[in-house]
């Protein structure tokens, strides 16, 4: 895994452009309130953000397709549910922490 990605098809976004980000930082946040996100990439190809945690000195990064985060405001149950899912299944998975140096 790539600590730090730098591709200009795939740019870092700021969080403004992340379809329900303050919900997403909400699940990430009641799952463990010291989590913090380092950055967020978007993939065109694949239409989907990249989220990279940072937790202490280990990183975390995991994808969420765009639809989801845009269908919060249309779905919300559904869409939250597969959220929460994603975010639990990848931030409760030790595999997922690794070593990150700044």
């Amino acid at each position: 895994m790539d600590e730090l990605i730098n591709d200009p098809d795939d740019p870092v976004v700021d969080e403004k452009d992340v379809p329900s980000f303050n919900i997403l930082e909400k699940k990430i946040k009641e799952i463990d309130n010291t989590i913090i996100i380092y950055r967020i990439f978007y993939f065109f190809s694949s239409r989907s953000y990249r989220f990279q945690l940072i937790k202490k000195d280990k990183m975390c990064m995991f994808d969420l397709p765009r639809d989801i985060l845009e269908n919060l405001s249309h779905d919300g149950d559904s869409s939250e549910r597969d959220i929460s899912r994603i975010i639990a299944t990848n931030i409760e998975n030790e595999d997922c922490w690794k070593d990150f140096q700044h």
